[in-house]
């Protein structure tokens, strides 16, 4: 799939086939996050792969929206050293990219994806087995999706117009 394609196909799924995705494209997701750039290189991330089902089911309970990975074929967890106040936005801006960059390049081999946030840190430490210092900030489950992800022509989305503003050149001199 081209990137542009990849762009316009990737929505949230929350609703997989009951089909396992490879161990290649699970690992080229992975890279797709390993490679995200970050603020002054800092990579802050661990990448945790769950993909046994009743750790899913588990690892669902983080959240009341997490019901979908526990339907995921494998849940990526984004896991980082609990930040300083300083390094906090930093963090979640960067892990941010890291979730779209991965979630990019599931849609690009046709694997639909999702996202969660984690509010129940303790089960999330227990599941994962983190250490005490760690936290996991969100989730990626993904899976093959029930119908094959395609470009959408229509989203529903905000119009252009109400989202895109250009400031004007200011003359003077």
């Amino acid at each position: 799939m081209e990137t542009w394609d990849a762009v316009r196909s990737r929505r949230d799924v929350r609703e997989f086939a009951d089909v396992p995705v490879t161990d290649e494209v699970l690992r080229r997701i992975l890279e797709a996050g390993r490679r995200t750039p970050s603020s002054r290189n800092w990579q802050p991330w661990t990448f945790v792969v769950v993909t046994e089902r009743d750790q899913l089911r588990r690892l669902s309970g983080v959240w009341r929206g997490a019901a979908h990975v526990a339907r995921s074929a494998a849940t990526i967890a984004l896991v980082a050293d609990d930040p300083t106040p300083t390094d906090r936005d930093t963090l979640h801006y960067d892990l941010g990219q890291a979730t779209m960059q991965m979630m990019l390049a599931a849609a690009d081999l046709g694997v639909a994806s999702g996202h969660s946030i984690v509010e129940n840190q303790d089960l999330a430490t227990e599941v994962l087995g983190l250490g005490p210092k760690q936290m996991c900030c969100y989730l990626i489950p993904i899976g093959m999706p029930q119908q094959r992800l395609r470009p959408i022509e229509e989203p529903d989305r905000r119009p252009y117009p109400d989202v895109v503003r250009f400031v004007e050149a200011r003359g003077g001199g």
